[in-house]
């Protein structure tokens, strides 16, 4: 599974990726954020969670720097994402880790199978 930024053509990454750029252009291709760290730039717990989320939930913005990959442009990114635990701190450098279930899908109104939601959570280097 890839956790996918879209790069566009006016040289803007975002993630996740929409049909055009904040300045309007194209998309020209994609960068995998899954092979890759990340810096913590804040995070914080949520223990009031939708059903079926783990609770306490521990969520970051973190910050990709691609420079390694994107040669002109915008070279970093930053996403929302869940942590595998909240043992981190602001500057900690992260990396994505491949879950099955990031939340229960019985546990929810709607049908089990709609809510079948794998992804990445993240963790301490």
């Amino acid at each position: 599974m890839t956790m996918e930024a879209t790069r566009y053509d006016d040289g803007t990454i975002s993630y996740p990726g929409h049909p055009r750029s904040r300045n309007g252009a194209e998309p020209a291709g994609t960068i995998d954020l899954s092979e890759h760290t990340a810096e913590v730039v804040t995070w914080t717990t949520s223990t009031a969670t939708p059903p079926g989320v783990r609770e306490p939930n521990h969520l970051a913005i973190v910050e990709f720097d691609l420079g390694d990959v994107v040669e002109d442009g915008e070279t970093s990114v930053r996403a929302l994402v869940q942590l595998e635990n909240g043992d981190v701190e602001t500057g900690d450098e992260v990396e994505p880790i491949y879950t099955e279930e990031l939340r229960e899908p019985g546990a929810g109104i709607r049908e089990p199978e709609s809510q079948d939601w794998d992804g990445y959570r993240f963790e301490p280097v």
